[in-house]
């Protein structure tokens, strides 16, 4: 009998993730190579509408005392998970894409009259506030969670890593190397991440943990 393929993945999986990778006899390691804290911040100055570009900044709003006042704004997201916890919520979602880029093409183009107030954490990215500021968009910025890196070194030899996003790329590459592994990546931003480092990377059609794992479960079963 075959030695099961063992694969490493940079964030605690659900169980039922677990279950599925089991049932193909994936051996799965795994750790939080990141971790997310609720900032504390004050909802003032807030625009006509809300951004937000992830599900920990969703969480985080959600737990502000006054949260229920924004109900009445609409709001633009990236992410299907996001869009369908702010909707769960009671929040009308006007529009929502895979990868912030195409927010901002949307906004740019179609709601540019608009102005907005966007729900980020310590880490993000530049594109989709830089996109505003080219098109002179009126927003504001607040601060709501906090990313921090957990690098720790993994003993094992996987033949293949799962990574959910750049910061994740980046804890992994402070004590680890990649070689000959196959990277699976949600989606593009994580994988630019990883570009300059190999070439072996498969990135998920859907910007989704699901998605990852069908690429995994395709990739070996």
């Amino acid at each position: 009998m075959s030695n099961p393929v063992q694969i490493l993945s940079t964030k605690i999986l659900s169980p039922l993730h677990k279950q599925e990778l089991k049932k193909y006899g994936i051996e799965l390691i795994e750790a939080d190579f990141i971790k997310t804290t609720n900032k504390s911040f004050e909802l003032k100055d807030l625009n006509e509408n809300l951004i937000f570009t992830s599900q920990n900044a969703v969480h985080s709003v959600l737990s502000h005392p006054k949260s229920e006042e924004l109900k009445k704004k609409n709001v633009y997201c990236v992410g299907l998970k996001t869009k369908i916890l702010l909707s769960d919520n009671g929040f009308n979602v006007v529009a929502y894409t895979g990868y912030a880029s195409d927010l901002a093409e949307i906004i740019t183009l179609i709601y540019a009259k608009e102005s907005y107030t966007f729900f980020s954490g310590n880490l993000r990215r530049d594109i989709l506030p830089e996109a505003l500021k080219e098109n002179g968009i009126k927003f504001n910025e607040i601060e709501v969670y906090e990313t921090s890196l957990q690098p720790q070194k993994i003993k094992a030899n996987p033949e293949a890593i799962l990574f959910f996003s750049p910061s994740g790329v980046k804890s992994y590459l402070k004590d680890n190397t990649i070689k000959k592994e196959i990277c699976f990546c949600i989606g593009e931003t994580t994988a630019e991440a990883l570009s300059k480092i190999t070439k072996n990377i498969i990135v998920a059609d859907q910007p989704t943990i699901e998605d990852v794992i069908e690429d995994v479960i395709h990739e070996y079963k």
